[in-house]
């Protein structure tokens, strides 16, 4: 088989991966999340392996667990979840109109330094602003996500389907893997291996690392803010825990909300300053200390292409891209340098006669 054959076969077979994923991406939701969780869980079933554990016990007891945190996180956050999402509905407007004569006294402000036309045309914008639309605008996207949510995860089915995925990839993760190993072309296996070991030590230190990341994130914030009374503080703290694993995004996000919150609930400043203060010490904490020891300072994945990878995933597969978008992005990351390597070894880039193609094999051996 030719370079220019390999190059055409592996384009086709990308091809006709992303035409499945995009055909199927309503349905793919449930084995995209067993595979996450086995991926994730395989190390612990490992673990259990050593002390004695037989693999499928190991598989079934770990599948068990997942399955009973699933539900004791139903049983004690949506009914905790549900309530302030009711009162966010019934709040929200009286909210708005706090935040909105705040605006206006800010106004008052800079009207010294504003000309009078500029005051009027910016007094006019803000009392324009028809508070029922822009709730029920937001009422709006909820209801879509909502609907949209149901229709894509088919709740139902990824509370059976994942727990059966799970199941039964952790108890065959080591043949799995034994067999696709089994089909590499025994030239290029060592290169192979070697670039797939790398894109595993990425997924790890990001994927796993990061989990826990948010979970403690997501703790820190909810007890902080739930202690300084900022109304929603616990959804609002879990919320911006869970959005951490998209660098930034997450605690901008949590930091926005928040302080809108403290400023049209709280009278005193020094609260507000409280509540931008536990987001800045939450930063703090994460960058220094809590993520370069559980996810590393160098998992080869930069901030600006986890966004980009999720932002992507999102818009073409929904809730599956989303899942799929930081493997993709260890994937093309982990290739990208690989193929950089290598053109740099070539005579286009250093300008010198190419070494013979034994040699060469030799070099992709390595």
């Amino acid at each position: 088989m030719t370079s220019d054959t390999r190059t055409k076969y592996w384009l086709a077979a990308f091809a006709v991966l992303f035409a499945i994923l995009w055909l199927l991406n309503e349905i793919l939701f449930p084995f995209i999340a067993g595979i996450a969780l086995a991926y994730l869980l395989d190390p612990v079933a490992d673990l259990l392996e050593r002390w004695k554990f037989s693999r499928w016990l190991a598989a079934g007891l770990l599948t068990f667990l997942m399955v009973l945190t699933v539900i004791a996180a139903f049983l004690l956050l949506i009914p905790l979840l549900q309530s302030q999402i009711s009162e966010i509905a019934l709040k929200a407007p009286k909210y708005f109109d706090i935040i909105q004569g705040h605006i206006q006294e800010l106004f008052s402000i800079l009207q010294a330094q504003l000309s009078d036309s500029n005051v009027g045309s910016l007094k006019d914008k803000i009392a324009n602003l028809d508070q029922p639309d822009l709730f029920g605008w937001v009422g709006s996207f909820l209801k879509g996500v909502w609907g949209g949510g149901i229709a894509l995860l088919n709740i139902f089915s990824l509370m059976i389907i994942t727990p059966i995925v799970l199941f039964y990839l952790l108890r065959d993760w080591d043949l799995i893997v034994k067999s696709v190993d089994s089909w590499l072309p025994r030239h290029y296996q060592n290169v192979i291996q070697k670039q797939v070991r790398e894109i595993d030590e990425v997924l790890s230190a990001f994927v796993r690392g990061q989990f826990l990341v948010c979970v403690l994130l997501g703790l820190f914030y909810a007890t902080s803010l739930t202690l300084v009374s900022l109304d929603f503080g616990f959804i609002v703290g879990f919320f911006t825990g869970l959005l951490s694993f998209i660098p930034y995004f997450g605690m901008l996000t949590g930091l926005i909300v928040a302080i809108s919150i403290a400023i049209a609930q709280f009278a005193e400043w020094q609260t507000v300053g409280i509540v931008a203060g536990i987001f800045v010490l939450g930063q703090f904490v994460e960058g220094n200390f809590v993520t370069p020891k559980l996810v590393g300072e160098k998992i080869g994945l930069h901030p600006v292409w986890v966004i980009l990878s999720l932002l992507a995933g999102g818009s073409l597969f929904g809730f599956t891209g989303i899942l799929l978008a930081i493997p993709a992005a260890a994937v093309i990351g982990v290739l990208g340098r690989f193929g950089v390597s290598h053109y740099k070894n070539t005579r286009a880039f250093t300008g010198l006669k190419e070494n013979p193609s034994d040699e060469q094999a030799d070099r992709l051996k390595e």
